[in-house]
């Protein structure tokens, strides 16, 4: 029987929680469960195990090939070299270059596939842009570096995956950049990823109003008729299953959440509010558009309790089992 390919995990913020939860992902592991490795430095887990008594052996690997054999009884580390020591809390931007460093180096053994797929775990944006990084975040970095692919933000839990049309935005900037455009293009993507990595064959979108109780029939705001209309027509016509615009505060409810597979949010947090109120350990950040699997926990770095041995491995390892399900169903 051929060996699943592995799954990759980047260091992250080497300041932050990231290198404790991959440690306690691996202590978590089940029996038959597909071998995953760190991009990491090697030396720096070894420390934090034994700072934190997490009894988990670590072994450096040359190529992702090695990560199965090794998997059972240490956790595999192909090696990205800091700088400078990781000091918990306090991010040095010395250190930016090894953190994008891994998240290149695993989408390149993605893109050659020579991995399943990986999980991200969380950056410090400002550090990284502080050292020159010029992207918003993961998912804009991950789009380019896969040759400028059309990408969309999925939050997903068992009973909720939000899209948000608009990310990384100012609440009035979000508005203001709202178009039919852009919905068409975040639901066609929504509706690739559920087909592809969920397994969903006719995908059901809800598209959630802007404005309360959906404008009103426009005495609270015009977007509905103006902007979001049009777009769910366009969707229609394209043959797919889309109704709205839904008012946000009755559609996720459990007998609203029962008839779509994923909501459309027009704004960061109409889509965040929800999933992380329903279940705030173990939501996934998953990139929709890209040529590979990539999931995240979906969560920060949480400066303020990194190195203390406090961390919740939950939505890693849920991003870890994300992104196998959706490997499998790739056939990889």
């Amino acid at each position: 029987m051929t060996q699943p390919l592995p799954l990759a995990v980047t260091m992250g913020e080497p300041a932050g929680v990231g290198g404790e939860l991959s440690l306690k992902a691996w202590l978590a592991r089940g029996e038959g469960a597909r071998p995953f490795f760190a991009i990491d430095d090697p030396p720096r887990l070894a420390a934090l195990a034994g700072k934190l008594g997490l009894t988990v052996p670590v072994r450096e690997i040359a190529r992702p090939a090695e990560a199965a054999s090794a998997f059972a009884t240490a956790l595999p580390v192909l090696r990205v070299q800091l700088k400078v020591p990781a000091k918990p809390g306090h991010p040095d931007p010395a250190n930016a270059p090894a953190t994008i460093a891994a998240i290149e180096r695993a989408t390149h053994l993605a893109l050659a596939g020579e991995i399943a797929g990986f999980a991200t775990n969380p950056i410090q944006k400002k550090t990284l842009q502080d050292a020159g990084f010029r992207h918003p975040g993961h998912t804009e970095f991950l789009a380019e570096l896969a040759g400028a692919a059309d990408v969309a933000m999925m939050l997903a839990c068992p009973a909720l995956r939000v899209v948000p049309v608009t990310i990384h935005l100012s609440l009035a900037d979000a508005v203001h950049a709202l178009t039919p455009e852009i919905i068409v293009r975040v639901g066609r993507i929504a509706a690739a990823g559920l087909k592809s990595l969920f397994g969903i064959a006719r995908p059901r979108l809800a598209v959630a109003a802007l404005n309360p109780h959906a404008g009103e029939q426009g005495t609270m705001g015009d977007e509905e008729s103006r902007i979001i209309a049009p777009a769910i027509a366009t969707l229609r016509a394209e043959g797919l299953s889309v109704r709205g615009p839904a008012p946000a505060d009755t559609l996720f409810h459990p007998a609203a959440r029962a008839t779509y597979d994923a909501a459309l949010c027009m704004y960061h947090d109409q889509a965040l509010i929800p999933i992380k109120t329903i279940d705030f350990a173990g939501g996934v950040n998953v990139t929709l558009g890209l040529p590979f699997v990539r999931t995240s926990p979906d969560h920060g770095t949480a400066l303020d309790i990194a190195g203390s041995g406090r961390a919740d491995p939950t939505s890693l390892i849920a991003a870890l089992a994300m992104a196998d399900d959706m490997a499998r169903r790739r056939g990889t």
